[in-house]
């Protein structure tokens, strides 16, 4: 029986949209003080898709939502709620997703936008799971969408080598069968370690300790990161979450089929991967070509998996996403 309720819920259909500018390694390297090899050593990335300035993150929701309608073989009117996963809105009112469920026209679906940076995607699996199962919605749509490289500082290598562009969606839907869907899931947070991923707007942002103030890159609206910090945390946390998800539903790690984890760092997903004693197969990375999207990268794994055949009735997916507040989740569903 499904944990969450009495219906059992499915991925009806999957979207993604990504920019079509592409920036590599090497046209960072013209730019700032880096190469190919040191951004490829340190994080595995390759490339990343970069929005022009007159893109906004609603763009790319809504071409990333539209596909996922059309994969799903639905109308636009068949949606009950849209929730949108973004730290990268052009306002916080209205909320991206109450312009995007215009756009599309599925008015009068429900709306409402998510703030938990990367991990974000997650959350809204996790809200829109139990919403479903219960009976109280038939479809929910979940996208995460962002358009980081207009918060970022290009003379800031710390930051401008790690993020890309680009919105995933997934249409959630009833089903007959109980036991299908979300099976159990976490949501965590640690407000303390806000400083060390951050994007301040004002200088009463700024944390109040003076060495972490000197990590500031000077530049108000713009991401600030420890990367130090950042990487411990994620790591722990993420392979902590991992195992407290596996102990509470009575699982080896053996016994899932595919790990979906935010692309944070692939140096971060390769140790996690060790630790776990997992086959590369079963943690996908495609970090290479996307860069860290935030919000988006979720989606954008689960997208490649679906469009390639990877998934298969029974399977047991599990779900894992952290990022800035710092703010870690997990979500096991049976497919």
């Amino acid at each position: 029986m499904n944990a969450t309720g009495s219906r059992g819920v499915r991925f009806a259909g999957t979207g993604v949209a990504l920019p079509p500018g592409v920036l590599t390694n090497d046209d960072l390297a013209q730019r700032v003080e880096t190469s190919d090899d040191w951004i490829t050593q340190r994080t595995g990335i390759k490339q990343r898709h970069v929005a022009d300035e007159h893109t906004t993150a609603r763009d790319l929701a809504r071409e990333a939502l539209l596909a996922a309608l059309e994969d799903a073989g639905l109308k636009p009117t068949d949606l009950d709620l849209v929730l949108v996963a973004t730290i990268t809105p052009e306002m916080t009112c209205p909320s991206t997703a109450a312009r995007l469920v215009d756009e599309i026209g599925a008015t009068p679906a429900g709306a409402m936008d998510l703030t938990a940076a990367c991990a974000g995607f997650v959350y809204g699996l996790n809200l829109a799971a139990p919403l479903i199962s219960t009976g109280q919605y038939q479809r929910i749509a979940v996208v995460g969408t962002e358009v980081l490289t207009q918060s970022v500082d290009f003379a800031d290598r710390r930051t401008c080598i790690l993020f890309g562009d680009a919105a995933g969606a997934t249409i959630l839907e009833a089903t007959d069968d109980p036991d299908q869907g979300c099976l159990l899931q976490t949501v965590r947070s640690d407000g303390a370690h806000w400083k060390h991923l951050y994007l301040p707007t004002a200088d009463s942002h700024l944390p109040e300790d003076p060495h972490e103030r000197d990590l500031f890159n000077g530049s108000l609206g713009t991401l600030q990161m420890n990367g130090r910090e950042v990487f411990k945390v994620a790591v722990q946390q993420t392979e902590n979450i991992i195992l407290e998800t596996l102990e509470r539903a009575g699982l080896a790690a053996d016994q899932v089929a595919s790990f979906i984890c935010h692309q944070s760092n692939a140096r971060i997903l390769e140790l996690i991967r060790k630790r776990l004693e997992l086959p590369p197969e079963k943690l996908p990375i495609n970090i290479d070509r996307f860069g860290n999207t935030s919000a988006a990268s979720i989606p954008l794994v689960m997208h490649d998996l679906q469009q390639a055949g990877q998934f298969n009735p029974g399977d047991l997916i599990l779900f894992t996403g952290i990022g800035g507040g710092m703010c870690w989740a997990t979500s096991l569903w049976k497919l």
